[in-house]
């Protein structure tokens, strides 16, 4: 069941509810591929109020199998951390890694709508994706339409393979930066009927103001009453961009791959943390936020961590950053509930600027 609590605009404030319990809505949703978010533990998700973590089927059919998962307790039990999964199917990495694609699936492991579906199954996701085709970008139009077309026939094959009882089936609209394609096939999608519709294919590699336009054509075909989830997209303009047409749900590596590597997210926009102006600093990654790291460490300590290689200096960044984002989206929530989301939206793009930082190109990295 999903609802819709607050509008303002075409912004949303809702939530949606599984067998595991409810998920509210706006949401972002750290990636965790191989079932871990790197470099933290069940505990850290937990203590950052983390509600979904995105694992990918394809790398965890590859290692440790979705037989070992299921046999383990599936996701849930095999990672000890009883929040929410969703599981992406594996279409992007169809699209990024070697193999060949036919009307039939992807290989070398061999992908099929309804052997993703299964596999799924294996893992037990709260929540699945269904296999579909992501075109890089820009792209002409007929390959654009022949992987729009192929994604439609894979939404449909899984939808009839889809069989576990209490798991929700999202199907996923492409159509690349046309907008008459975005929109008939979410029409199209709607029709074949799933209990929510992911946005796939955009932030890889086309330019910002193509995606909003792509973006709002496909939400302008989908139900009101089910939620939309953009794939792959989570820099904090785009994060404003997306709730502000009517999006529920993002995922994005950005934050825990930019912590890894020593960039901080802060209200004033990025911080390279390694940089030698910190060396001497006591303040934290961000005087504005309220997160353990902030509350307890300085620049200079964290840069001192990066500059002798401890591990626990990427480690850190990296619980900030899922902090700080995550409550940016609680705060869009709220904003949403009490009307005053667009100058929260304001305040964020004039720091961030509008532009959409890669998103799906990188997810076998998160």
């Amino acid at each position: 069941m999903f609802r819709v609590e607050a509008t303002a605009g075409q912004a949303r404030a809702g939530w949606l509810e599984t067998e595991r319990g409810r998920v509210l809505t706006p949401c972002f949703m750290p990636v965790g591929s191989r079932g871990v978010v790197r470099l933290l533990s069940a505990q850290d998700l937990d203590d950052l109020g983390v509600q979904v973590v995105l694992a990918n089927t394809y790398h965890l059919m590859l290692r440790p199998g979705a037989e070992v998962v299921a046999a383990m307790g599936g996701l849930h039990g095999f990672t000890g951390w009883d929040g929410h999964f969703l599981t992406d199917s594996g279409g992007y990495q169809v699209m990024s890694l070697p193999c060949s694609v036919d009307d039939d699936g992807g290989s070398w492991q061999r992908l099929t709508p309804e052997s993703a579906v299964v596999r799924q199954e294996l893992l037990g996701a709260d929540i699945q994706m269904v296999l579909d085709v992501c075109t890089e970008l820009p792209a002409p139009r007929e390959a654009v339409t022949a992987a729009g077309e192929r994604t439609l026939d894979w939404a449909r094959r899984a939808r009839q393979a889809h069989s576990r009882p209490g798991q929700l089936l999202f199907g996923i609209s492409q159509g690349g930066t046309e907008p008459d394609l975005r929109a008939e096939y979410a029409r199209r999608l709607v029709d074949i009927g799933f209990d929510g519709y992911g946005i796939g294919g955009l932030s890889v590699g086309e330019a910002p103001e193509q995606t909003e336009v792509a973006l709002a054509a496909a939400l302008g075909s989908l139900p009101a009453d089910r939620p939309r989830y953009l794939m792959g997209v989570g820099d904090p303009a785009s994060l404003m961009m997306g709730i502000g047409l009517g999006v529920d749900m993002f995922d994005c590596v950005l934050p825990t791959r930019l912590g890894r590597h020593g960039t901080a997210l802060t209200s004033s926009g990025r911080l390279a943390a390694k940089a030698a102006r910190s060396s001497t600093d006591s303040s934290p990654l961000d005087p504005a936020c309220d997160c353990p790291v902030c509350a307890r460490h300085s620049r200079a300590y964290i840069r001192h961590l990066f500059n002798v290689g401890e591990p626990s200096a990427g480690r850190l960044v990296t619980l900030h950053n899922l902090a700080w984002l995550s409550q940016l989206v609680r705060r869009a929530r709220e904003a949403v509930l009490d009307g005053t989301f667009a100058r929260l939206a304001g305040e964020v793009t004039e720091v961030w600027g509008p532009r959409v930082a890669p998103g799906r190109q990188a997810e076998q990295l998160g």
